[in-house]
């Protein structure tokens, strides 16, 4: 089997090319700086270098690939999905897996987008499996300068849970779905192992790097504003308090055993992904 990975040199995107790699596998990856991927992965891979706004040169890379890993981001991503599955059905690509977000379930915030990504994947009519995280424990590295400064994680998500997702653990469900037809034409929405309100997560912080932690909720309205301050774009903006809402209100809490399903173990909890990480909040 000859699988393509697009966003090899990313987060999920290289460790769904390692675990490939400890499988004994050679896949071929597509990516816009080869030098860069050069340097993640030597010669252990196939690099074909092109853009998923650019379907010629996708279709380039297809060439000869059984399985294709998509993985896309941005407000233009659904006709990028469109024009990827486009080009990968008329090629022979026999499956697409593609990284979206449990947050299309209810179109919330960038889940809007990934919904309208898949429908567009949908009607290609071919073969797919759709990973669906929730949010990524990683996410929360971007609390670390507040933490840090102040001891202090400023939220406008209330008392609302949300059950985080570790990479790791979605790299390895993108790999098994990737190697098997058993999960083709289906949506796998998959979470951690508990729902977590943004003060369990705090307190889970603070317990790993043993300092005192406090966690401050806020305004939507004053968040905005600190989004604003820091140059985000007023779409993204709106997509994140979107997603603050939803958790607010409780619509982000359901724990899937989907990870256990495909992997046959439980999801990696936020308190290992917190003493892993704990170096970031000191």
């Amino acid at each position: 089997m000859t699988r393509l990975i697009t966003g090899a040199t990313g987060d999920i995107g290289s460790k769904v090319v390692n675990l490939l790699l400890d499988r004994g596998e050679h896949p071929r990856i597509f990516v816009r700086n080869q030098e860069k991927a050069r340097k993640l992965f030597g010669d252990r891979v196939a690099i074909a270098v092109g853009d998923l706004a650019d379907p010629a040169s996708l279709q380039r890379a297809l060439e000869g690939v059984d399985a294709l890993f998509l993985l896309n981001s941005g407000p233009d991503l659904a006709a990028r999905d469109k024009a990827a599955a486009g080009v990968a059905k008329a090629v022979g690509v026999k499956h697409l897996v593609k990284l979206s977000s449990m947050d299309a379930r209810q179109e919330v915030g960038t889940g809007v987008w990934h919904a309208q990504g898949e429908a567009a994947i949908r009607a290609s009519g071919i073969s797919f499996t759709f990973v669906q995280p929730t949010g990524f424990m990683s996410n929360a590295l971007a609390w670390a300068p507040s933490i840090k400064a102040q001891g202090i994680l400023r939220s406008p998500t209330g008392h609302g849970k949300i059950p985080f997702i570790h990479s790791d653990d979605i790299a390895a469900v993108s790999v098994a779905v990737l190697a098997s037809r058993n999960y083709a034409f289906q949506a796998l929405p998959i979470t951690g192992q508990e729902a977590l309100s943004y003060a369990d997560m705090t307190a889970k912080i603070a317990a790993a790097i043993g300092k005192p932690l406090r966690f401050e909720s806020v305004s939507e309205e004053e968040e905005q504003r600190q989004m604003a301050a820091e140059g985000d774009s007023p779409g993204m903006i709106a997509a994140h308090m979107s997603i603050y809402r939803a958790i607010r209100e409780g619509r982000l809490a359901t724990v899937t055993n989907n990870v256990e399903r495909v992997l046959g173990r439980r999801p990696i909890t936020f308190d290992k992904w917190a003493r892993d990480h704990a170096a970031a909040f000191l």
